[in-house]
């Protein structure tokens, strides 16, 4: 079984080891909100498994999910407030001070980011500051992959759970971690001089399994390390180094599978680690398929006929130019900025080049991601084109022109789930080679 735990809802689905094929799959919805108390996401976790059919003829399971979150636990195993996600920018002065006390570079060299109110680090730093009581009571840190593995493993909240608050047991994975702010994927150990300049004080962290180690659920099944959502995405679509994937959807994302981990003082470039043993150089952008949303409403059509549009301009869009920054920008920092439209003429404005003007204008903004990444040396050979942004025959057929490069299309998936299940078949494989008689000399 894989599971991907996002932020809209939790995706479950059971693969037939031996043939890779979905078998069954579930879903249920999480609640809206940067903030979400944990329980709903067990609640949705239990709801997806029982959808998807059960776990009584599953040997093996990982979660994936979304990263960054902060779910902080008391000694007895207690959620103590509701999680902070990844959203949730109430923590952006906590990142930079953060900055200013530690230096940007500093930062990078150590953790292979610089922080921003994503990072979990930042999150505790502001649970410092601002609810000093609820601070005081931490007695360990999880991400939410990590809590949700814990408690189907049988762990939990004193008295609510077949095998009790046991802290220690709480476990993760390379590529999790490596999006706290205080985790080194140059070491591959956490740096509690940061998160106690966080927190205020020392607290358990999970155990950072390897790509192929296991632990065991209450039932005796083997459960894999997870991953956070794009590396699960980057194991389910089989990326390997050379490979970038560029995700578009309510945001856009690029991250590359890489050898060597990268450094970016800048913070461009956030130096994740993968799920595979590898690193994840990622590059975040706001603006991704939602510039396809405004621009076809904006023409009276839908994402085909704006996709018929654009394939019906010239490359260029007639000298149409559109910066996509309608809601600011992550990746590069403007935060303040404003979406504009230049280079207007009599004859250039027509409805064909302002959606071919959208599509470039979208792709611009990720491929200044793909720029990013070749800065600091990077090894780019080809894109996995995946989300939704990716179904349209116009962002298909544009994006090698854009990109420089080749750009393969995989087919619609649950790659994240799918990343988790080949996580879970990887560890049985791991298993029956151990288990295996060694042949007589």
């Amino acid at each position: 079984m894989g599971v991907d735990s996002s932020t809209q809802s939790c995706k479950v689905v059971i693969v037939d080891t031996d043939t890779g094929r979905i078998v069954r799959e579930g879903r249920a919805r999480h609640p809206d909100g940067t903030e979400v108390d944990p329980e709903a996401w067990w609640s949705a976790l239990q709801a997806a498994i029982a959808d998807a059919g059960g776990l009584a003829d599953v040997e093996a399971w990982s979660i994936g999910g979304q990263q960054h979150g902060m779910v902080a636990l008391d000694e007895e195993g207690r959620v103590i407030r509701p999680a902070l996600l990844w959203n949730d920018t109430r923590s952006g002065g906590a990142a930079a001070d953060l900055v200013a006390e530690f230096g940007a570079a500093a930062l990078a060299e150590r953790t292979g980011l610089v922080p921003v109110a994503s990072f979990t680090i930042t999150k505790l730093r502001w649970l410092r500051d601002h609810e000093p009581e609820n601070a005081a009571r931490v007695a360990a840190v999880a991400l939410p992959h990590d809590w949700l593995t814990w408690r189907l493993r049988g762990f939990g909240p004193a008295g609510g759970s077949p095998r009790g608050p046991v802290l220690e047991e709480l476990v993760t994975d390379r590529s999790d971690a490596s999006g706290t702010g205080y985790w080194s994927p140059a070491t591959g150990q956490y740096d509690r001089d940061l998160l106690v300049a966080a927190l205020g004080h020392d607290a358990v962290l999970p155990r950072v399994l390897g790509p192929a180690e296991a632990v065991t659920d209450a039932d005796g099944r083997r459960v894999g390390p997870g991953a956070g959502d794009n590396a699960g995405a980057a194991l389910g679509v089989g990326a390997v180094p050379g490979d970038v994937v560029v995700s578009i959807g309510t945001s856009g994302t690029v991250f590359a599978v890489s050898a060597e981990r990268t450094v970016d003082p800048t913070g461009t470039v956030a130096g994740f680690a993968d799920a595979d043993g590898h690193f994840l150089p990622i590059v975040v952008t706001l603006n991704a398929a939602r510039v396809l949303d405004v621009i076809a409403r904006l023409l009276g059509t839908d994402h085909a006929g704006l996709s018929e549009l654009a394939l019906s301009a010239p490359a260029g869009a007639g000298g149409l130019r559109l910066e996509p920054y309608f809601e600011g920008e992550r990746t590069p920092n403007l935060p303040d900025a404003t979406a504009s439209l230049t280079g207007m003429t009599l004859a250039g404005t027509t409805r064909e080049n302002l959606a071919r003007a959208a599509v470039e204008g979208m792709l611009g903004g990720l491929g200044a991601g793909l720029a990013a990444l070749r800065e600091l040396g990077v090894p780019l050979r080809r894109a996995l084109l995946i989300g939704g942004g990716a179904q349209s025959e116009a962002v298909r057929r544009i994006a090698p022109e854009v990109f420089g490069m080749p750009v393969e299309v995989p087919e619609p998936g649950e790659y994240v789930a799918l990343g988790a299940a080949r996580q879970a078949a990887r560890i049985l494989a791991e298993a029956s080679s151990q288990a295996a008689p060694r042949p007589r000399p």
